[in-house]
């Protein structure tokens, strides 16, 4: 335990670097690289209006973005999201492009397919809501992230997201993020081992996410507008 507490302290010390907001929409990706990713509909209207709408995105997300990407968090809210991201190595992003007969520059592949979930998950929700228009703002916002430190505290902010909007007492009771699959057993694409490893272990995770951090949630990282 005094080891537990000996390393909290560096953690609510560690700092966001705030970017300019036209570099969260032009950033390019590259591989191997991560980022926070995030975006949210038109005029603030609903994203998911049922658990179905919720899982479908997360389907869809799977499908469109795991043959490129890595994920070590993520967060669906009513009208947006957040994830945590890596590129895949170059190795593994040729043998996508190769199945796919694609000759096109990294940032491109992976805005693509980006691209392609939301315009799959738009086409099934207009339709399912009779709908019509565009339903995400484009284009999609990105922040590239390299340190371990902006890591952990990212992930807090994504888990604490939806006690951030009201939208629960409690974040932790959130059915659509994946604080509590960081910690399940059960088999996962997340990233796992990987993330409580940047926290130290599964027990330090867990205290970063009972513990408030009000330095970092009052701090102004213009990451939403």
């Amino acid at each position: 335990m005094e080891e537990l507490l000996f390393k909290l302290p560096y953690f609510y010390n560690a700092k966001i670097p705030v970017m300019a907001k036209t570099e969260h929409y032009y950033t390019q990706f590259q591989a191997n690289h991560f980022y926070h990713v995030y975006n949210r509909t038109v005029n603030k209207e609903n994203l998911f209006r049922s658990e179905q709408n919720y899982q479908f995105f997360l389907t869809k997300y799977d499908y469109y973005l795991s043959p490129v990407i890595e994920t070590y968090a993520y967060c669906l809210l009513n009208n947006h999201f957040h994830l945590l991201i890596r590129i895949k190595d170059k190795e593994n992003l040729k043998e996508f492009l190769m199945k796919n007969g694609k000759s096109k520059e990294v940032y491109e592949v992976v805005s693509h397919q980006f691209r392609k979930l939301f315009q799959s998950y738009a086409m099934a929700f207009n339709k399912q809501y009779e709908r019509v228009g565009t339903l995400f703002q484009t284009p999609f916002k990105r922040v590239h992230v390299d340190n371990v430190a902006y890591y952990r505290q990212l992930i807090f902010y994504i888990h604490h997201n939806p006690q951030k909007h009201g939208l629960i007492d409690d974040f932790k009771n959130w059915k659509w993020s994946s604080y509590h699959s960081l910690l399940s057993p059960k088999r996962s694409k997340l990233r796992r081992q990987e993330v409580l490893n940047w926290f130290g272990n599964e027990q330090i995770y867990y205290t970063f996410h009972q513990t408030k951090q009000p330095v970092f949630l009052e701090e102004k990282m213009l990451l939403e507008d």
